[in-house]
């Protein structure tokens, strides 16, 4: 069965900085897959070259066998680490936008989610707390029946309880023939959650491996393996 993400040889660089160093992986679909890795490891590079907003220096990527690109739009949710709508749009503005841009987007359930988040749509953007606005975001993102979810530091932001909702609201609501990729390195928040791991470290894929393997080789969690391969 064809990879839903394959990458080739990827290097990406930033005049004489290189973000990405010769990474190549490949991940199936159905899978909830973690992107752990400290700050300036190269995550958030990795994440927007696969959602086709950077382009490679060299190598390849490709998801379902295509380049990324308008075709690839249709498959992937992206959701970055900033917030992206507009501070005057209300909540519902959000919605209809999402409706407008995207064909498989289910205008019901994203309401049914913003609904049990505590959500009000007739709030204006740049009044709710930063929380609030990436439960809105997620939950625009979650409302895709996409195939490769790309979520940025969906948990970054926000106290220790808004997480396990967000993750709860992660689970639920993922199209489960498709594949979540989540950046982070808050590893103990969000391992519950991880079918497998991939460790990048300046650049570089350090590990790729499935939670469960990660448990039995080394009777640690991901989160004890991740402070030791990335201790200072």
């Amino acid at each position: 069965m064809e990879p839903l993400l394959q990458v080739q040889g990827l290097i990406k660089s930033f005049g004489n900085t290189i973000a990405l160093n010769n990474i190549s992986l490949s991940l199936p679909a159905g899978r909830i897959v973690g992107l752990l890795g400290p700050n300036g490891s190269g995550k958030t590079t990795l994440i927007k070259i696969v959602s086709g907003l950077l382009t490679p220096t060299q190598g390849q990527v490709l998801i379902k066998g295509m380049s990324p690109g308008v075709q690839t739009k249709q498959l992937v949710s992206y959701l970055p680490d900033r917030p992206y709508f507009s501070s005057w749009m209300k909540v519902k503005d959000c919605v209809a936008l999402f409706a407008d841009f995207y064909s498989d987007f289910n205008r019901s359930k994203a309401s049914e989610m913003l609904t049990s988040l505590g959500v009000d749509q007739k709030q204006t953007f740049r009044t709710l707390s930063k929380g609030t606005q990436e439960k809105v975001q997620l939950s625009m993102v979650m409302s895709r029946a996409a195939e490769l979810y790309l979520l940025d530091e969906p948990i970054g932001g926000v106290d220790p309880a808004t997480r396990d909702y967000i993750l709860n609201t992660i689970v639920r609501n993922y199209n489960e023939q498709g594949t979540v990729i989540i950046s982070t390195h808050l590893i103990y928040d969000i391992e519950q959650v991880l079918d497998d791991v991939i460790f990048l470290m300046n650049g570089f894929v350090e590990r790729v491996s499935s939670v469960a393997a990660i448990h039995e080789q080394t009777q640690q969690s991901v989160d004890q393996v991740f402070r030791e391969v990335f201790r200072c």
